[in-house]
């Protein structure tokens, strides 16, 4: 292929964003034909329809039968912050950082519920902080998969079973692409909008026996919005976890997620769903391995996300060019690949070091992954070429 020549074979489906996330393949608005537009969510359909999204997410997640799931406003953040407001404050608190959104739990926690005894572990982008470090004798707050880094943990060994604390976990962009211990975790949290795909704005907030335990026994020392609050006189609203959401959700949202869950059930429900995120990542490993110009951000294989693919350019050129020329030669590539419809909104999210980030979650097709590598390295070679000819 000389520097220019564009591949002859192009993705059918060129969304490859990291959230919004590609819709389920065969998605189509005629999918949500049944959805109760116009219609109170607190009519018996209403009802029916929120319930049943509860009871889908715990059986394709494998939700143990004693956790409760709550639909809640304002996307994963809104579901952590209800967690971290509502929870925090009887122990210390060790915040794990090692991305972009584990750093703004951090910022939470310590600027905005000024808790004095917060431990934050940190790392670079690229690594996971010592685990060995966290004192689960403590509330501890992470993200599973860190979105914006690309780096997952590995598995939920680092988690005693006796721990005194509450594990709270940022799981949006692991939860049905990644295996969850739910026994090691008392709060786990998740969008619509990343592995399943569905529409924004809705979280999911999964709360452990323990977790319910410490609502029902711990008054914060600070108001708490109403959006905010889970429990009145001292016991949880269990209405909450029943479908009866806090304030109006979309119904077209959750007819919208419904149908997700009903596809992730047609190909082979969370083991399926697994499958299919890995082997995507497989299909960009595979080309990264052979391809000198380019690396995961993620250092250790082990951690590397299957969902969020973070690649940095590694190019000794590019790598030895300061860091507002590295973004530009990343954004450069990012928007010929918009340009010529081949992939959408894959630059490295902003706090992140320069580079590329495609989602490889199971709503994309690895055919797709597969057509996009060679697109890849059109982008970059027409970029180097550019490079040069400033030189």
């Amino acid at each position: 292929m000389t520097t220019h020549q564009m591949p002859g074979v192009r993705p059918a489906n060129p969304h490859f964003s990291s959230g919004p996330c590609a819709k389920r393949p065969g998605w189509s608005p005629q999918n949500l034909a049944d959805a109760p537009l116009g219609r109170s969510h607190r009519h018996k359909i209403g009802k029916d329809r929120l319930a049943r999204a509860i009871d889908l997410t715990r059986q394709v997640l494998q939700v143990p039968a004693d956790y409760r799931i709550g639909i809640v406003p304002a996307s994963d953040t809104g579901a952590v912050e209800m967690a971290l407001w509502s929870l925090l404050g009887p122990r210390g608190v060790d915040v794990l950082v090692w991305e972009s959104f584990g750093a703004g739990w951090a910022t939470d926690v310590v600027k905005q519920l000024k808790l004095d005894d917060v431990r934050v572990l940190k790392a670079d982008y690229g690594l996971l902080p010592d685990l060995a470090e966290i004192d689960f004798s403590r509330d501890v707050v992470f993200t599973w998969n860190g979105t914006t880094s690309g780096v997952r943990l590995p598995d939920g060994d680092f988690i005693p079973a006796g721990r005194e604390g509450l594990t709270i976990c940022d799981a949006t962009s692991a939860a049905f692409a990644q295996g969850l211990p739910f026994d090691k975790l008392d709060v786990v949290t998740f969008s619509w909008q990343k592995v399943l795909g569905g529409e924004a704005a809705h979280g999911m907030l999964i709360l452990s026996p323990r977790a319910v335990a410490r609502l029902e026994s711990h008054e914060p020392a600070w108001p708490m919005p109403k959006i905010f609050r889970l429990t009145k006189g001292g016991k949880l609203i269990d209405g909450v976890f029943r479908g009866e959401t806090i304030n109006t959700p979309s119904m077209l949202c959750v007819e919208d997620y419904l149908d997700a869950l009903g596809w992730a059930n047609s190909c082979g429900g969370l083991e399926g769903l697994h499958a299919r995120a890995d082997r995507n990542f497989a299909v960009v490993a595979e080309w990264v391995d052979k391809t000198p110009w380019v690396d995961f951000l993620a250092k250790v294989p082990a951690t590397r996300s299957n969902t969020s693919v973070c690649l940095v350019i590694a190019d000794p050129a590019v790598a030895a060019l300061d860091d507002a020329a590295r973004a530009a030669f990343a954004k450069g590539m990012v928007a010929a690949l918009d340009e010529a419809g081949i992939a959408y909104d894959i630059g490295a999210y902003r706090d992140a070091p320069p580079g590329l980030r495609i989602w490889a979650g199971a709503t994309v097709e690895a055919d797709d992954l597969a057509a996009l590598m060679p697109w890849l390295d059109w982008a970059f070679h027409r970029q180097k070429a550019l490079l040069n000819d400033a030189a």
